[in-house]
């Protein structure tokens, strides 16, 4: 019989956060308190019931979801936003809104025929509100102004301290990023990339999260260089203003094809275009030019003084003001980086240019023709159908770069940075991405949802935020080239930038999927698609076309349209979309069959209050609803430790221990001290965490059985990862100066503590492992000749230092490490020509009798992202690359036996992420799953098999 075992618990992957995303980001802020927007509802005490009221939207929050129905007088004369803000104020009963003029700042007023629309963003003592959002919907004419309906989201529980923040911006700065840094370095250690750029963050204020009474924190963007791949990186992190964790965190790029990936500071700004024009005949000059398809077509250009035709169009310029308005402009961004153009500008980029009016093949290949010829049809689409004046609703400048890179290698994406498009050059079997007119109305959508509902681009609401541009990029596609709806690639979207490939193989979505949330929705951490906005988003988006085949695009159009811009705001999940699209029909004078065909479409595909409660597991739930965010699971000898927090996810995270098996209460550890208690590990003996406050960041342990909490020191940066066994805790430190990770150690007894590379620069270790006194992790350092990888086991007791048997310079990646009764386990990527497989290995402490547990490439090969390991099984976290989101590229997790005989198994088939997988005895593995759409702490005793 084999002795209770330590393993080492997966601390990241791709930086994992703990926290599944359900309706909206309101989801990942707390996840029991997921919104619940009702069909039906009643006005308050007191009030007239108007004639449709839904009820609050969650639990923190009296102000109705969305009202409708309305004929009540406001001030004819004034602005419209005084108007707004004075029938909140009136309706005080109603809305629970107790100061709307102090409270309540104005976002937009849009004007479009009778109909005004004002929005209000909310603040609290002077600080803004996190998806706290409400609009106001009038109607003005014949000299009288009502209002019609309401909606969004008011928190009205909020209430904390905003005024003293116990930490500073430096701090927040360098936590912030610390914690992207981890999550960039993931499950690998890998060579550092040619000029690698750091990663930077720059403050952008208070905001508060409104959990429960409310979270003040830091905001900080986080931009740079991706180290593993070059890929550019925007992350917007919220920092805990009392303690420094990092309570939320999510990539700001808004992508056609998949994960978010850009970077820089967004100005809002544009490079300056040379030459302006000096006379009305230079204005607007007819090219004309092949689209990929092979279609010949005008496109207008400006001629600059020297002669030179240059692709800006001013035509959309009213007649009697040719100086000033819209202008769409093409630049040449051939060769750039994804990362320089993203959020800011290349330096000397210019527009795509030529002698002559006649644009040769150049401007085909590059896709310059499609970009520039497209982004007018879509300016056109949305004038010509809602009357909006340009992306931003006043006429702001249309731009395009075409043809970036990513690290020097074909960028097969496109992507709104928020003042303009960028498009890939693509490679293999894909065109530069502006080859469909699609792609450039989904992004240049991305811009309308920004400067409308602006949803927040995480969960349900990003789902819903690609969706629309979804729609909107195919109902201007088909519009532009004169498709059909009956045409059964009309929902195809991205069916045209393939080189070789069928429209049916190349897209990469159909909203002619049929997918329905009950059997389809996939529940994902944020880590992953920032919790699923390409992977859901078929749900609602699926939804819309429906209704757009049944009731025809010009009223489809109109509804949808009317929706984002009048009814949506930023938390929004998906039956808040609904209530929105149902709304916006009946307000534009939708008959009942017309209403009944739009709830039968959202219907056919699941969109109805409380479908999250029909996904299914194949696992045991030990805890539900686990309020955490990138934390992670330990676990061992028959027990777990765990983050979490209240019911409503506003305290700070305390440690709980319980017991593997589900039997029993968990018990809490940490102390209730108002700091972030977080990354616990258990030996079932000791209890081991980390402790962020505004003072530092502390390693501290509690026994099992109970006593005092013994604080072992401050870690010196930014902690990632820990693990304890016996007398040692290891964790994975951030140098806040250098950015580098080193793993340090401290023993329980002594206080004896180091960095296992001493701190060196440019040196890096990451990954650690420990057992009965050895520490494994994995070791980056430079020779003469350059880096060199490896996996190393030091005995902090003498001091030695084994280097297990690895090509050194060979090696492309190392990943986590297990150390168990027979040696110790690693991941190892060597083969630079597979599809991103990589081995599991082990060897003796001493590097003796190296083994081969799942090979890199052929049969029984896994696309090994981090281990656990037990003395009986290797549990492997699965991470396939891909260019588009699904299923079966989350997360999943794979048993293997110790001497790898009999092949990996499936360790579940749940749906969704399954992550931060700690192996306790024998087969047992516990995780953190999100397929239920929240996050669970779940377990299995043994493999699914295969799935």
């Amino acid at each position: 019989m084999r002795s209770p075992v330590r393993r080492t618990a997966v601390r990241s992957t791709r930086g994992q956060s703990g926290i599944a995303v359900g309706r909206g980001v309101a989801a990942l802020l707390t996840a029991a308190g997921l919104l619940t927007t009702g069909i039906s509802g009643a006005a308050a005490a007191g009030e007239t019931p108007p004639a449709a009221v839904d009820p609050a939207s969650g639990a923190h929050t009296e102000t109705p979801a969305l009202v409708a129905g309305l004929d009540e007088e406001v001030p004819a004369t004034g602005s419209a936003a005084d108007a707004a803000r004075g029938h909140l104020k009136a309706k005080k009963g109603r809305y629970r809104i107790a100061d709307p003029a102090g409270d309540l700042k104005v976002v937009d007023t849009q004007a479009r025929g009778r109909h005004e629309t004002v929005r209000l963003r909310q603040t609290y003592r002077g600080v803004s509100v996190l998806g706290g959002e409400y609009v106001v919907r009038m109607e003005k004419q014949n000299g009288r102004r009502a209002v019609t309906g309401t909606s969004g989201k008011y928190f009205t529980e909020l209430k904390l301290d905003t005024v003293t923040p116990g930490v500073s911006e430096k701090t927040a700065v360098e936590r912030a990023v610390g914690a992207v840094a981890s999550q960039l370095g993931g499950g690998t250690l890998r060579r550092p990339a040619d000029g690698e750029a750091r990663l930077s963050g720059s403050a952008q204020g208070l905001t508060i999260l409104p959990q429960g009474s409310g979270v003040l924190t830091r905001h900080i963007t986080v931009t740079g260089v991706n180290p593993s791949d070059g890929s550019p990186v925007r992350q917007e992190v919220y920092v805990d203003a009392r303690s420094g964790f990092p309570v939320l965190r999510y990539s700001g790029i808004k992508t056609f094809g998949g994960e978010g990936t850009a970077a820089g500071t967004t100005d809002g700004g544009a490079v300056a275009v040379d030459d302006q024009p000096a006379a009305a005949d230079q204005l607007v000059v007819k090219g004309t030019g092949t689209r990929y398809n092979g279609e010949k077509t005008e496109v207008n250009l400006y001629r600059d003084i020297q002669g030179v035709h240059q692709m800006i169009d001013y035509s959309k310029r009213a007649a009697d003001s040719p100086y000033s308005g819209p202008m769409l402009a093409t630049y040449d961004a051939r060769g750039r980086e994804a990362a320089a153009a993203s959020g800011r500008w290349p330096t000397g980029v210019k527009t795509f240019r030529s002698a002559t009016p006649e644009l040769g093949e150049e401007f085909t290949d590059s896709g310059a023709i499609d970009a520039h010829w497209a982004a007018g049809k879509v300016y056109d689409y949305y004038k010509d159908h809602f009357d909006r004046d340009s992306i931003d609703g006043k006429d702001g400048f249309v731009q395009s770069l075409v043809g970036v890179v990513s690290n020097g290698q074909p960028y097969n994406n496109a992507f709104w940075d928020g003042s303009k498009m960028v498009y890939g050059q693509g490679g293999g079997d894909y065109r530069t991405f502006s080859a469909d007119t699609d792609v450039v109305g989904h992004e240049m959508t991305h811009g309308v949802i920004e400067h409308t509902a602006n949803l927040v681009y995480v969960g349900q609401s990003g789902a819903m935020n690609e969706a629309l541009a979804d729609y909107f990029g195919n109902a201007i596609d088909l519009e532009a080239d004169q498709g059909s709806m009956d045409d059964p690639d009309a929902g195809l979207l991205g069916e045209d930038l393939c080189v070789t490939r069928g429209p049916r193989e190349c897209a990469l979505r159909d909203l002619n999927d049929g997918a329905t949330t009950s059997k389809d929705f996939i529940g994902v951490t944020y880590r992953g698609d920032n919790g699923g906005v390409h992977l859901n988003s078929t749900i609602f988006s699926g939804a819309l076309w429906d209704m757009r085949q049944d009731l025809g695009a010009g009223l489809a159009d109109q509804i949808v349209y009317r929706a984002l811009s009048a009814y949506m705001t930023p938390l929004d999940g998906f039956t808040e979309g609904r209530a929105a699209v149902v709304a916006a029909a009946q307000e534009l004078g939708a008959t009942k069959d017309q209403l009944r065909t739009v709830k039968r479409s959202f219907d056919a595909h699941g969109i109805v209050p409380g479908w999250e409660k029909a996904l299914g597991v194949d696992t045991d739930t030990i805890l539900n609803k686990v309020n955490i965010a990138g934390t992670g699971v330990g676990a061992g000898g028959g027990k777990y430790a765990v983050s979490n927090s209240d019911e409503d996810g506003s305290e700070p995270y305390s440690v709980w221990l319980g017991n593997t098996s589900g039997q029993g209460r968990p018990q809490l550890m940490s102390e209730n001290n108002g700091d972030y208690n977080v990354y616990a590990d258990t030996d079932g003996t000791t209890v081991a965490w980390v402790d962020f406050s505004a003072n530092g960041v502390l390693i501290k342990t509690r026994p099992v059985k109970g006593g005092i909490v013994k604080t072992l020191g401050g870690a010196g940066g930014n902690v990632s990862a820990l693990a304890v066994d016996g007398d040692y805790v290891v964790y994975t430190v951030t140098d806040p100066t250098t950015g580098l990770q080193h793993v340090g150690y401290i023993q329980i007894s002594t206080g004896k503590r180091a960095l296992v590379d001493g701190g060196r620069t440019p040196w890096s270790t990451a990954l650690p492992s420990v057992r009965d006194g050895k520490i494994a992790y994995a070791k980056l350092w430079p020779e003469a000749d350059g880096y060199k990888l490896g996996v190393e086991v030091l005995d902090p007791a003498t001091g030695k230092t084994t280097l297990m048997p690895i090509d050194k310079n060979t090696t492309r990646g190392v990943g986590q490490t297990a150390i168990t009764d027979d040696g110790v386990h690693w991941i190892e990527d060597a083969d630079g020509a597979d599809k991103g497989q990589a081995a599991v290995r082990r060897a003796g402490l001493d590097g003796s009798g190296p083994v081969t547990i799942t090979p890199e490439s052929g049969d029984g090969s896994l696309f090994a992202y981090s281990l656990t390991a037990s003395d009986d099984a290797v549990t492997v976290t699965t991470l396939p690359p891909a260019t588009s989101w699904a299923n079966d590229t989350l997360p999943k997790l794979f048993q293997v036996a110790a001497d790898g005989k009999g092949g990996a198994q499936r360790v579940s088939c749940n749906r969704g992420d399954q992550v931060f997988a700690a192996a306790d005895e024998g087969l047992r593995v516990v995780w953190l799953d999100g397929t239920t759409g929240s996050t669970n702490l779940v377990k299995r005793d043994r493999p699914a098999g295969s799935c």
